[in-house]
């Protein structure tokens, strides 16, 4: 098995906008829900129980573009899988993995032992859904890719981020770790949580990265770079871009569904990494 099998078509250059960039969901559904409402989407629930499924119908000439990390911590990830998968079959949404959703997908292939950082959350979730819903995770997973590039080239949607010569270069392995895990070493803190170097300076683009992974307090836009992951499982925001508007849609945590291992901040630049 291959360990990033994430095989979408990443270059959507002739996919025009307007799009919706939302942030890590992390399983909070309800603020999901709310937070497509503010932006004009109708939700409709079908059915009860495992089997029950659901439609959202965007608004004209819009969708939605998900940053990664759709489970873990909150207390709904399998009714936001249904969202996302619903609105992606139907072309009303496209989706980039993040690194929770790459451990899910390593749990669904029985190569994740150790349930950790709320993937436990999740797996007991999924216990009370039925056998085909299970079967259409890993399809769903796989179909998605490790980033896009929109808008003619003017947009890029990468979960941790993505480098400006990752955009035309050959898709690689490191390409789709760096876009799913961001600029990381291997080393872990006390926390067990994978250390994080900030890899903005090194961005020298003119695509509009927007991106999720580390949480913020508020909206962090560095250079021609936005990180929208304003923490909502730990009590903060589930936000959105809208492009090409650059408005700033948020809605707040309805509650704190898991408490921050560390304070929300983007991280230093590697020591040494070239600017």
């Amino acid at each position: 098995m291959t360990e990033f099998p994430y095989r979408g078509v990443t270059d959507l250059r002739h996919e025009r906008g307007g799009f919706d960039v939302i942030g890590d969901v992390h399983g909070c559904c309800d603020e999901l829900e709310d937070l497509l409402g503010r932006l004009g989407y109708e939700i409709a629930w079908h059915g009860a129980g495992g089997r029950r499924a659901v439609t959202v119908t965007p608004p004209r000439d819009r969708r939605a573009v998900f940053v990664g990390d759709l489970v873990d911590r909150g207390p709904r990830s399998p009714d936001v899988l249904r969202i996302v998968m619903s609105m992606h079959r139907a072309g009303a949404a496209l989706a980039v993995p993040g690194n929770h959703d790459h451990k899910l997908h390593r749990w669904l292939d029985g190569r994740v032992k150790h349930l950790s950082h709320g993937l436990d959350r999740t797996v007991q979730q999924l216990q009370t859904e039925s056998p085909e819903f299970h079967a259409s995770l890993t399809p769903f997973l796989e179909s998605l890719p490790p980033f896009v590039w929109l808008d003619g080239g003017r947009l890029a949607v990468a979960h941790a981020g993505i480098l400006d010569h990752m955009l035309t270069a050959p898709l690689s392995g490191a390409i789709r770790r760096f876009c799913i895990f961001g600029d990381t070493d291997g080393q872990v803190d006390a926390n067990g949580l994978a250390i994080r170097f900030d890899w903005t300076p090194r961005y020298g683009g003119e695509s509009e990265v927007v991106y999720g992974h580390t949480p913020v307090a508020q909206p962090e836009r560095r250079g021609r770079t936005l990180c929208i992951d304003t923490g909502c499982c730990f009590g903060g925001a589930l936000t959105a871009l809208r492009w090409p508007q650059m408005e700033i849609i948020s809605v707040p945590a309805r509650a704190t569904y898991w408490q921050a291992a560390r304070a929300p901040g983007l991280p230093p630049p590697r020591p040494g990494a070239p600017a």
